[in-house]
């Protein structure tokens, strides 16, 4: 299954962007994927329903904070509308105070086949996003922490202070005489409409620069190595994606920078297996232990603890130790509470014995309480298997 898109990417706006600029980015792909646009085109459906996933996630104050800060693993199991999964009828359906009631008439839709000029200056460019990884152990888990990641990246030039001149000095574009955009006529299925298209003069920028930066070419950005901190909050999963706000690469003459995603990865435990907010611990236990009940030393997340074992523990028992396992963390990353640490029970059965150790065990065999009966045995597998 291919990789799903940056939703801010999907809908050309930025991860500043108000609601109001949401919507209208929405309105525009809307309009130019609709299926009546594009008869049989099946690239532009999925185009149009890539855009109405995007919206119905950043358009909700919720969701868009969870996606914010843990990406596309944020989404898994979230409840609502996916529009990958949709059909059209379903989209109209969904979003239909979009396209009516919503302050959308047909001077909107004018200004969206004109290419927004009304509302759209010269473009400022956003940088790229850069992806990395962090290793966590349970232990950085449980209490959050700090971590570095050493990236290559674009950054401002400090030679043009990220203008990208020598100079200091740029000029207004003869082309688009600053708007950044062009206005060409074009037949279309209404008719002759005046469509707006980005500058080529100079890259929907609005400005040019005659004297470039030796340095960084005229970009204003360079590649250089940086070292990045992150902070990783309490009870994350493997999976999950961290967001570093303006730590991706830098854009081109002081546009925004782009975001650091980091992905982030658990490492295996020697003694714990991780369940969501709980852990679990396999002890096993020796016979005269199991039978005779004692104290046996157990770790934790923060150091060993003695538990009582009570006489004639089976195995497959499964004891809980409240609160020591993981932060519990809701789907917007806020934390309520602590899991588990579960204990499945087994109890060790030698497989080689000396004379004696034997004869002891012969002689035990013939005792009445050492044989189960009926009801132990029902009792056993009953709480073993759930059969």
């Amino acid at each position: 299954m291919a990789e799903k898109r940056d939703y801010y990417e999907v809908l050309e706006v930025p991860k500043t962007a108000t609601a109001e600029e949401i919507k209208k980015a929405y309105r525009k792909k809307a309009i130019q994927y609709h299926p009546d646009k594009n008869p049989g085109d099946k690239a532009a459906e999925e185009k149009f329903k890539e855009a109405a996933e995007a919206y119905e996630v950043l358009s909700d104050p919720q969701k868009r904070q969870r996606y914010d800060q843990f990406g596309m693993a944020g989404m898994q199991g979230a409840s609502g509308f996916s529009g990958g999964g949709m059909s059209m009828e379903d989209i109209f359906t969904h979003f239909g105070d979009i396209f009516q009631g919503a302050g959308f008439d047909l001077g909107d839709i004018g200004e969206m086949f004109m290419g927004g000029g009304r509302s759209r200056g010269p473009r400022q460019r956003r940088g790229s996003d850069l992806r990395g990884r962090v290793t966590l152990t349970l232990e950085e888990i449980a209490t959050g922490c700090e971590k570095k990641i050493k990236v290559r990246r674009l950054i401002e030039c400090k030679d043009c202070h990220g203008t990208g001149s020598a100079d200091g000095q740029t000029e207004t574009c003869p082309t688009c005489k600053g708007s950044g955009r062009v206005t060409r006529a074009q037949r279309g299925i209404f008719g002759m409409m005046q469509m707006q298209s980005e500058c080529e003069t100079c890259g929907g920028e609005g400005r040019i620069i005659r004297n470039k930066c030796p340095k960084c070419g005229g970009q204003g950005v360079v590649r250089a190595e940086d070292v990045i901190t992150v902070t990783i909050p309490a009870g994350v999963m493997g999976g999950m994606q961290l967001t570093v706000p303006g730590k991706g690469n830098a854009a081109p003459h002081g546009g925004v920078p782009g975001d650091l995603l980091v992905l982030i990865e658990e490492e295996e435990h020697k003694d714990f297996v991780r369940q969501e907010s709980d852990l679990i611990y396999n002890l096993l236990l020796d016979m005269p232990t199991a039978v005779l009940g004692g104290q046996v030393q157990i770790p934790t997340l923060t150091g060993d603890v003695k538990i009582t074992i009570t006489p004639g523990t089976q195995p497959g028992k499964v004891l809980r130790m409240r609160g020591k396992g993981l932060p519990r963390i809701d789907q917007y990353g806020r934390r309520y509470g602590e899991g588990d640490l579960l204990i499945n029970v087994g109890v060790y059965i030698p497989e080689k014995l000396s004379k004696d150790e034997r004869k002891l065990i012969e002689q035990l065999q013939s005792s009445p309480n050492i044989a189960p009966g009926a009801a132990d045995k029902k009792n056993f597998f009953r709480n073993l298997f759930g059969i």
